[in-house]
């Protein structure tokens, strides 16, 4: 579909889709493989296309940046789909009853038939492929609808899903809010959407017209804990390496750091010193990443302009230029102790500045936490395993990465997913074939079994019968 898909023929390509699942309701496994080689191929084939057009649509993405954090997590994702496919869409044997036996029970994986998956702009490849083989690998078909803000690539993964892809089973499709609009409208079976808090109540409520059930990816302010006693210098590197991949545009990027008081100092050293370290050549460093646009960039300096106006101290991490306006880039830069009324501390910052927030003890950073909504990410760097442990389950978030940051989210043994305004629901691996399958539990009564002794007219022998049921 072209760069702009009209609601008509986005209704027509749903159509086309649902009739295609009446059709061929249950996959089998030769079909769904078939289709996830296809997605492989088209990752494998196109690698140096895919991130030249992300490259275009930020102003400069560094292709290893790409690479790693999106066509490497693609492909696994794919890669595990293919290995595992087929086990998972096995009925699975349950037991019954003791009182129904020998009757037998099954859980039956089913597809749920058309799934929509809206993607955004700051991962558009790894947050196309991961929705798209998992509800693959389940035996649905797809709609994908592709952010209007990376259109390059948008308009590149169109065509590549268009010579892929019979549209019966994807279909790429492309527009601004309007169409995004009419497109969270349809009757999906599934609808997946990935993006801001507030867009997401936007798209569950359109989805609640049709009772369409929905896995909402949002995000959220993700705290950094630094506990007493932690490994400072480790800590700093790490938060950084998960603050600035991407020039900060991740959605369980480290939002700000909660650390004691008296580490503060040691900590911007150590950050400077790191930072520059990674990269060297500050803003004209070529594995630093654009702001994709200029929107969100005045979006940040706004956030940055606020801070100075309000008296807060803030650290650029480079030496030279703090920002460069034309390629829309800007330094990494401490904000030191901002209070929580500015809108840096509020909103998620998607970009690379970070709020430091001096804290007495670790319980004082658990409060802080628990006191605002419920994050995309948590991250606790300490030495002390009780503590960890206490942690854990004294915080809410929808995942975690202890003495580090943002690796959670490559684990596909693990579901993805956020909690309260975070999120609803998860993904990744067998996590989200299950999400895009209805386990249908299926009872098999046997030819030889006792029911008819618990039919009407209900005798005074089953009264006593069913009374010595209860008390075994």
């Amino acid at each position: 579909m072209d760069a702009a898909t009209p609601p008509v023929d986005l209704q027509a390509a749903f159509e086309r889709q649902r009739a295609a699942f009446a059709a061929a309701p249950f996959p089998a496994w030769p079909e769904r493989r078939d289709r996830l080689q296809r997605l492989r191929r088209l990752l494998e084939q196109h690698e140096s296309r895919i991130a030249a057009a992300i490259d275009a649509d930020f102003g400069g993405r560094p292709p290893i940046e790409t690479e790693l954090a999106e066509q490497f997590p693609s492909l696994e994702e794919v890669k595990g789909a293919l290995k595992h496919g087929a086990a998972w869409m096995k009925p699975r044997r349950v037991g019954v009853s003791k009182w129904f036996l020998p009757a037998s029970g099954e859980v039956l994986p089913q597809p749920l038939g058309v799934v929509g998956i809206i993607v955004p702009w700051n991962y558009p490849l790894f947050l196309a492929i991961g929705p798209l083989a998992a509800a693959l690998v389940a035996g649905n078909r797809a709609l994908v609808k592709m952010s209007e803000f990376t259109p390059a690539f948008s308009a590149l993964f169109a065509d590549l899903v268009a010579e892929a892809f019979d549209p019966a089973e994807v279909a790429v499709v492309n527009g601004g809010p309007e169409v995004a609009a009419a497109f969270s409208a349809l009757p999906f079976d599934h609808l997946l959407f990935t993006g801001s808090t507030a867009v997401g109540r936007k798209v569950m409520a359109a989805a609640a017209a049709h009772l369409t059930p929905v896995t909402l990816e949002l995000g959220g302010k993700s705290p950094v804990v630094i506990a007493p006693g932690a490994d400072l210098a480790h800590a700093v590197e790490r938060v950084l390496v998960g603050k600035l991949l991407n020039a900060g545009q991740t959605c369980i990027a480290p939002d700000y750091v909660l650390l004691p008081r008296g580490e503060v100092d040691r900590f911007i050293e150590l950050a400077r010193t790191a930072a520059q370290r990674m990269y060297p050549a500050g803003l004209r460093n070529a594995d630093y990443c654009s702001v994709v646009n200029p929107r969100q960039y005045a979006r940040l300096t706004q956030y940055l302009a606020q801070t100075r106006a309000a008296g807060v101290r803030d650290v650029p991490l480079f030496d030279g230029p703090a920002h460069d306006d034309g390629r829309h880039r800007l330094a990494p830069t401490l904000l030191i102790d901002p209070p929580p009324t500015l809108d840096v501390m509020a909103d998620e910052i998607f970009g690379p500045l970070l709020p430091l927030v001096p804290v007495d003890s670790p319980q004082q950073a658990i409060e802080f936490i628990a006191a605002r909504p419920r994050p995309l990410a948590l991250y606790w760097f300490d030495r002390d395993r009780d503590r960890i442990e206490q942690a854990l389950r004294s915080t809410h978030a929808g995942g975690v990465t202890v003495n580090d940051t943002i690796l959670h989210v490559a684990q596909h043994t693990l579901p993805f997913g956020g909690v309260g305004p975070s999120g609803i629901g998860h993904y990744h691996g067998r996590w989200g074939f299950e999400t895009f399958s209805k386990l249908k539990p299926v009872f098999r009564q046997s030819a030889v079994n006792g029911m008819k002794l618990f039919s009407p007219p209900y005798s005074p022998t089953m009264r006593r019968m069913l009374g010595l049921i209860k008390r075994w």
